[in-house]
């Protein structure tokens, strides 16, 4: 149940992002708006918020997700529209609205969605791991060595 709630609140954010971007100040029609905020919301949750914000944590999901809106806006966009500020435009303001509330998002989403099983911490650590293996060589052409 709060996967569902995490969706139809991502999902009504992207709307909501998509009509002051596309509609407000282009011509997009409503089918554009739900078709873009359909499949933002499907492909943020899966991979940012399912794989990016599991194993990475929040900033790096925020990035990704970011990034994603921005592309898709960019490439079906400029299918769809004709106008290139119109895509370039619609594209920065909604990746910037909906990463805004994908902050809230995420808070709602570590807070109160559960984990399904265990993930193993994927962190990458700072700090270089190099080790040493050191050992006493014997020397195999020793004479002194009976055989």
């Amino acid at each position: 149940m709060n996967h569902l709630k995490a969706l139809l609140v991502k999902f009504i954010c992207s709307i909501i992002a998509f009509a002051i971007a596309l509609d407000l100040f282009f011509d997009a029609t409503i089918v554009d708006i739900l078709s873009f905020s359909l499949f933002v919301t499907v492909a943020s949750y899966l991979i940012g918020d399912q794989i990016i914000l599991r194993r990475l944590g929040n900033r790096e999901a925020i990035i990704v997700e970011f990034l994603l809106t921005y592309m898709s806006v960019w490439i079906f966009g400029s299918i769809l529209f004709d106008s290139y500020p119109q895509v370039a435009w619609g594209s920065i303001l909604s990746a910037l609205i909906i990463t805004g509330a994908e902050v809230l998002v995420h808070r709602y989403f570590l807070n109160y969605v559960p984990k399904e099983r265990k993930v193993k911490d994927m962190r990458f650590k700072r700090r270089l791991a190099y080790s040493t293996e050191m050992a006493k060589e014997t020397d195999i052409h020793n004479k002194n060595e009976p055989e």
